[in-house]
């Protein structure tokens, strides 16, 4: 695998030391009565109440506003295609399933994009939408449990699952995944590593935004969740059976400080999508796993407003990676397997 392309860092951005990132730039990406719906609170954060087993990322309006801020990152990234929610070759799709939904936004977006479809977004927490297309769906289930869907789907989707299901639970979704494709339906998965990366040495060694990645690993480690699946996704999808398996590989840039225009507002986003989620990433983490003992919700929010300061440097030139997966059912028991890599120009 080749070595990724540095991202180049537009000068007009470079302030002075001790500098930090306006306010004008992050305000315009701002925001885009049952048990159930209100959920388990702890912590000051609300969680899912559908599982018996606790789930680490919260179902609340400050979480949903980092799926929002991910999605339209991915989207910014895929821009210059027609289709830029999917590189699943499915061209008149009649069912599609969007497995942890979050608010619907993807589902929604796909729904409109094909009418002739039924679009189902399924996940633990009902979504807070008001409105969806009459073709689209959005269901409150457990998809560890067996499905109950009867048409098999063209195309199944996950996006930022870390964390999501301990290493038994992927398997056996995966399989899932597998029986309810028609034969030549697609699996695709887009996922982010923990990791903050720099192409030129910008970040100090000693900077604790180096921390959180190390730090979210270990933890997932020691409560049977790893939050390892950007690197793992493409193993398990070819051992559940998939071929056909092709990645494209990205760089998502934190804060605007890229040259390159569409990586510049990705930037943007994704430095919402970081402040808006850092807390709801950890916070059940640590306060149950940290080292070297259980961390207090007040620690917790300590780290997480140290980390938000650091990410307002404009002096850093932070991004983490990003891979998408795509892969095929075969239509008949005997395939032959292929596994094909893309590296799209400024991108990882």
């Amino acid at each position: 695998m080749s070595e990724p392309e540095a991202i180049a860092v537009d000068p007009d951005t470079y302030a002075v030391a001790g500098a930090y990132w306006p306010d004008d730039w992050q305000s315009e990406t701002t925001s885009i009565g049952s048990s159930i719906y209100r959920g388990l609170i702890e912590n000051g954060r609300r969680y899912q109440a559908l599982r018996n087993k606790e789930y680490l990322i919260p179902a609340d309006e400050a979480q949903f506003e980092a799926y929002e801020a991910g999605h339209l990152c991915a989207l910014i990234l895929e821009s210059s295609y027609d289709n830029p929610f999917f590189r699943a070759p499915v061209k008149s799709p009649k069912n599609i399933l969007d497995i942890g939904t979050g608010k619907g936004t993807w589902a929604i977006d796909v729904a409109d994009m094909f009418p002739e479809a039924t679009v189902r977004g399924v996940d633990l927490f009902p979504p807070p939408v008001t409105w969806v297309p009459p073709n689209c769906v959005l269901e409150v289930d457990d998809v560890q449990q067996e499905w109950t869907w009867h048409e098999p789907f063209d195309l199944i989707h996950m996006r930022i699952m870390i964390g999501s299901f301990e290493e038994a639970e992927w398997t056996r979704l995966y399989k899932q995944c597998y029986d309810n494709l028609k034969p030549g339906g697609w699996i695709e998965q887009l996922e982010v590593s923990p990791m903050i990366q720099t192409d030129d040495g910008s970040l100090p060694p000693d900077n604790i935004l180096n921390d959180w990645g190390p730090n979210m690993l270990a933890c997932g480690e020691r409560a049977g969740r790893s939050v390892d699946t950007f690197d793992t996704m493409t193993n398990k999808i070819q051992k559940a059976g998939f071929t056909n398996i092709h990645q494209k590989l990205y760089k998502w840039p934190i804060g605007p400080w890229p040259r390159d225009k569409e990586l510049k507002e990705a930037g943007m986003v994704n430095h919402q999508h970081w402040s808006s989620g850092l807390e709801g990433w950890c916070m059940w983490l640590l306060t149950r796993y940290g080292s070297p003992s259980p961390w207090s919700q007040e620690e917790v929010q300590v780290y997480v407003a140290r980390l938000r300061n650091e990410l307002l440097n404009p002096r850093f030139h932070i991004w983490h990676r990003g891979r998408r997966v795509w892969a095929q059912k075969p239509y008949d028991d005997s395939p032959t397997p292929t596994n094909k890599t893309t590296t799209p120009r400024g991108q990882w």
